[in-house]
């Protein structure tokens, strides 16, 4: 088992204050939140408190906040819910060819029902222009999706400012917020953001639990016919345990984001100097704009899927977890103009507050052990 864990942005690890919470959901406080008996009404009381707690986080009102089964599920619900309900709106959604591959295999999908969809590119540092994201748009331009983060590189796009275009042209904005929660200061409003996802386990929460914050004005078709839970759009029996974990989680996100900003600061300019010190190492992405948890480096010479399975006490990753089974190139570093060598030759790693300087320099030492050797 790994000692040192470097790849927090495929998951997390649940806080113990919020398993502390969930606990009591599984075994006491068990009623179904739409019973209408105190069983009941002491699940359905937890579910209201949790969604203020997530609203609190992204500056939302709690009426907008949907749960669900996590960020995947929440993009499937955004796109196809809004293109179903809206289709008389228009037919050109504009997105990211960076984008996790949530967005990108249901905006494929979407094509194969007659919607037209923009594959924005992004230069080197991986930053898309506000050109010609205002050039792509159409007369029927009716949705646009862009991540705040990154989940291979950390690269930050200019959310507020595609949120200005979005708005300036009354198309709505969709945006994967999943690596950027808990990590920066997420604002749905100041933003002008309409549709915004997030998992829990990205931010210490439990896994199986995310949301979809969607701004009373959107109209989407129901994912899950039924019994009519989050406000007729997804049926099926509240996940209580989950739902107030998820709560807690951002709770303490919000409460503990100075403090825990401070600390991953200090850790990622240390692990930056570390990794600088190798001959030939090169940050991938815009180090001005970026998440400081993730950092993605090429490390010349070096085999990163040969690295990351033979070093047993790190846990590392050379991409997004949806995918780093399969060995294959990185979507995001090609579109980034990387060439096939370079992509074999990256790993990611992301770390939270935990993290410590110690662990830093022997992974560092690991690397440079590893590349002596080559």
């Amino acid at each position: 088992m790994s000692h040192h864990y470097f790849d927090n942005a495929s998951t997390t690890k649940v806080d113990s204050r919020v398993l502390e919470v969930m606990l009591p959901y599984f075994t006491e406080f068990y009623g179904n939140a739409s019973s209408n008996h105190d069983f009941g009404k002491i699940s359905k009381n937890a579910i209201d408190k949790a969604r203020v707690q997530v609203s609190e986080l992204i500056n939302a009102n709690e009426n907008e906040v949907i749960f669900t089964s996590g960020a995947t599920e929440s993009i499937n619900f955004a796109l196809k819910g809004f293109v179903e309900s809206n289709f008389e709106k228009g037919n050109h959604i504009i997105t990211v060819k960076t984008e996790h591959k949530a967005v990108l295999a249901t905006c494929e999908y979407l094509e194969t029902k007659g919607i037209e969809v923009t594959y924005l590119n992004v230069d080197k540092e991986g930053l898309i222009s506000l050109s010609e994201l205002q050039n792509a748009i159409r007369p029927d331009t009716f949705l646009i999706s862009v991540m705040y983060a990154n989940n291979e590189t950390g690269v930050l796009q200019s959310i507020n400012e595609i949120g200005n275009i979005a708005k300036d042209n009354g198309i709505t904005f969709f945006c994967d917020a999943t690596q950027a929660v808990g990590k920066i200061k997420v604002d749905v409003e100041a933003d002008h953001i309409d549709m915004l996802c997030f998992s829990g386990h990205k931010v210490n929460g439990p896994k199986g639990i995310g949301i979809l914050f969607k701004k009373q004005k959107i109209e989407l078709t129901p994912l899950i016919h039924g019994g009519g839970q989050e406000m007729g759009l997804r049926a099926g029996t509240y996940n209580t345990p989950l739902i107030v974990g998820l709560g807690k989680a951002c709770e303490i996100a919000k409460n503990e984001f100075e403090s825990n900003n401070d600390t991953i600061e200090s850790r990622s300019k240390l692990l930056l100097q570390e990794l600088k010190s190798i001959k030939g190492a090169s940050i991938i992405g815009n180090e001005s704009s970026k998440v400081e948890n993730i950092i993605d480096v090429i490390l010349p010479g070096l085999d990163s899927n040969i690295f990351i399975s033979k070093v047993n006490d790190f846990a590392l990753s050379n991409g997004s977890a949806c995918t780093s089974q399969i060995i294959e190139s990185s979507h995001v570093l090609k579109a980034m103009g990387l060439i096939e060598s370079e992509c074999n030759q990256s790993i990611r790693i992301s770390f939270n507050k935990d993290v410590s300087e110690g662990s830093i320099k022997l992974l560092i030492e690991n690397i440079k052990a590893k590349l002596k050797n080559m």
